[in-house]
C-alpha cells in the first residue's frame, strides 16, 4: 500500500468519525449546529481525500475534470441558494428534495459501474447495485412525490384509483425478477434497465396513496431509504466512507421512522399501504362554533396571559404554514417581561418532518431550554395556568385516551390537565384523523378563531396595552 492511500484511508477515517460524533450532537437542539458543522468538515475531508486519490491514480481526463468542476459548482451554488432563500415552513419538501437527489446519484453511481465491467459483472458489485438501484429509483420518484405533495403542486390528499395494489404487485415481480437476473452479473443491461423502470415506477405508485399529513413518517423512511442507496453505492466502488456515512443515515433514518410511527399510534407498514390519511385541510378563515364550543376575544385571551404565572404554547403545523414563529416568540417575550414562566411543548409528529417545529422555533430564536418533549412538557401541564395551543390538532385530542378511534393509543400532549386552555385555530376542521378534537368543547378551553399569525398579533397588541 502506497503513501497516499495510507493517508487518504486515516482520511477515511477521520471523516467517519466526525460523522458519528456529529449524529451524536444532533441528539440536540442547543448542540445540532455544532453537529452539522463537524459532519460537514468531515464531507469535506472525505471529498479531498477522494479527488487526492484520483489524481495519485491518474483517472480521469482533462475533460473529466472539467465536467467534475462543473458539476460541483453547480451543486455548490444549488445548495447555498436554496439554504437562504427557502423558508422554514418549506423545509420539510426542501428535505425530500435532497433525499430525491441522493437515491437517484446512488443509483446512477452503481449503474456506470455494473455497465463499465465486463460480464460475468462479480457477485460483489452485482448484488448491492442490484440493491443499489432498486431503492435508490424508488427513492428518487418516491421523494419527487412526497415534495410535490408538500409544495402543493400535488394534492396532498391520497390518490387511490382502481387497479393500484394490482399495478403495485405486479411492478414489484418485475423488479424482483429483474434484479435476481442482474445479481448473477449476465444479461448485459437489459435487466437492470427492467429493474430500474420499474423501481421508478413504484416510487410513484407507492407514494401517491399517502396522505399529507402523514408525510414526517414518509420523509423519514426516505431519508432512511437515501441512506440505504448510499451505502449500497459504497460496496460497488470499495468505498468505506461511503459505506459508514450510508449507513449512519440509513440506521437513523430507520430508528426515527420507527419513533415517529410510534407517536402516531401507527405502524410503518400501515402508512406506506397508504390510503388512510385524510390530507390537510385550510378551512375556512372563521367558522360557526359548534354545540359546547366556548369562544373568547383576543382581549380575554391576553388578559388570561398576561396573569398567568405559568404558560405553555402548544406550537402545530397552524403555526408553520402561517409563519407566525416570530409573533409567538415575541409574544411570550413579552409574557416573560412580566414574570410569566413560558415553555413550548412540542409533540414529535408536529409539522410536516421530525424536529420541524424545533427548527422553526430556533429560527425565530426561541431558547432550546424553554422547548419541552412530549414526556417532560405533560409532567408540566398539571401546574400550568393556560396552555395556548396554536395550530395544533390531532396531538391534543382527548379521544386518543379512549379506544374505537383513528387515534385510540396515540401518545398526546395532556393539554386538557392545565388550568385553561386557550387555541388558536382557523376553524373546527379536523386533522388527518378526520375526527373532532375533544379538546375543542372542553369547558376550559376556549376558542379563539383566526389565523395563527393574525391571533397571535391580536394577543401581543392586548398584552402591550395591559403593559402600557
Amino acid at each position: 500500500m502506497s503513501t497516499v492511500d495510507t493517508m487518504v484511508r486515516l482520511t477515511y477515517l477521520a471523516a467517519a468519525t466526525c460523522f458519528v460524533l456529529g449524529l451524536h450532537l444532533m441528539n440536540s437542539p442547543a448542540r445540532a449546529r455544532r453537529g452539522n458543522q463537524l459532519s460537514a468538515a468531515g464531507m469535506v475531508a472525505a471529498v479531498v481525500a477522494t479527488l487526492v486519490l484520483i489524481v495519485d491514480a491518474k483517472a480521469i481526463t482533462a475533460t473529466g475534470w472539467i465536467v467534475l468542476a462543473a458539476g460541483a459548482g453547480a451543486g455548490a451554488a444549488a445548495g447555498r441558494y436554496a439554504a437562504r432563500t427557502v423558508q422554514m415552513t418549506a423545509m420539510p419538501q426542501l428535505v425530500s428534495l435532497f433525499n430525491a437527489v441522493g437515491g437517484g446519484a446512488a443509483a446512477v453511481v452503481a449503474v456506470q459501474e455494473f455497465t463499465r465491467l465486463a460480464e460475468p459483472v462479480p457477485a460483489r458489485v452485482a448484488v448491492p447495485t442490484v440493491l443499489d438501484v432498486l431503492i435508490g429509483a424508488v427513492t428518487f420518484t418516491g421523494s419527487l412525490v412526497a415534495s410535490g405533495k408538500l409544495q402543493g403542486l400535488l394534492t396532498s390528499s391520497p390518490v387511490v384509483f382502481t387497479g393500484r395494489r394490482a399495478l403495485t404487485a405486479t411492478l414489484s415481480a418485475v423488479a424482483v425478477a429483474a434484479g435476481v437476473v442482474a445479481a448473477t452479473g449476465r444479461g448485459g443491461a437489459l435487466p437492470l434497465s427492467a429493474l430500474l423502470l420499474a423501481a421508478l415506477a413504484l416510487g410513484v405508485v407507492t407514494v401517491l396513496p399517502i396522505g399529507g399529513a402523514d408525510m414526517p413518517v414518509v420523509i423519514s423512511l426516505l431519508n432512511a431509504l437515501t441512506g440505504t442507496a448510499v451505502a449500497m453505492a459504497g460496496f460497488v466502488l470499495d468505498n468505506s466512507v461511503l459505506i459508514v456515512a450510508g449507513a449512519l443515515v440509513g440506521a437513523s433514518g430507520t430508528i426515527l421512522t420507527v419513533l415517529m410511527a410510534q407517536a402516531m399510534n401507527r405502524s410503518v407498514v400501515s402508512i406506506v399501504v397508504g390510503g388512510f390519511g385524510t390530507g390537510d385541510s385550510a378551512g375556512a378563515a372563521a367558522g360557526p362554533a359548534g354545540a359546547g364550543v366556548r369562544t373568547v376575544t383576543a382581549d380575554d385571551a391576553a388578559i388570561q396571559l398576561a396573569y398567568a404565572s405559568k404558560v405553555v404554547i402548544v406550537p402545530g403545523y397552524g403555526l408553520a404554514a402561517a409563519q407566525a414563529q416570530h409573533a409567538v416568540q415575541e409574544l411570550a417575550g413579552l409574557l416573560t417581561a412580566r414574570g410569566v414562566e413560558v415553555t413550548y411543548a412540542i409533540h414529535p409528529v408536529a409539522g410536516r418532518m421530525p424536529g420541524h417545529m424545533n427548527v422553526l422555533l430556533a429560527e425565530a430564536n426561541v431558547p432550546y431550554p424553554q422547548m419541552r418533549e412530549l414526556d417532560e412538557a405533560n409532567a408540566e401541564f398539571p401546574r400550568t395556568d393556560v396552555a395556548l395551543v396554536v395550530g395544533a390538532n390531532d396531538v391534543t385530542n382527548p379521544a386518543a385516551r379512549r379506544p374505537g378511534n383513528p387515534v385510540s393509543g396515540m401518545p398526546i400532549l395532556d393539554v386538557d390537565a392545565a388550568r385553561s386552555v386557550i387555541v388558536i385555530k382557523r376553524s373546527m376542521g379536523h386533522g388527518y384523523a378526520g375526527i373532532d378534537n375533544e379538546l375543542y368543547t372542553n369547558p376550559k378551553t376556549g376558542m379563539l378563531f383566526a389565523d395563527a399569525k393574525a391571533g397571535l398579533t391580536a394577543l401581543v397588541a392586548g398584552v402591550k396595552t395591559l403593559v402600557g
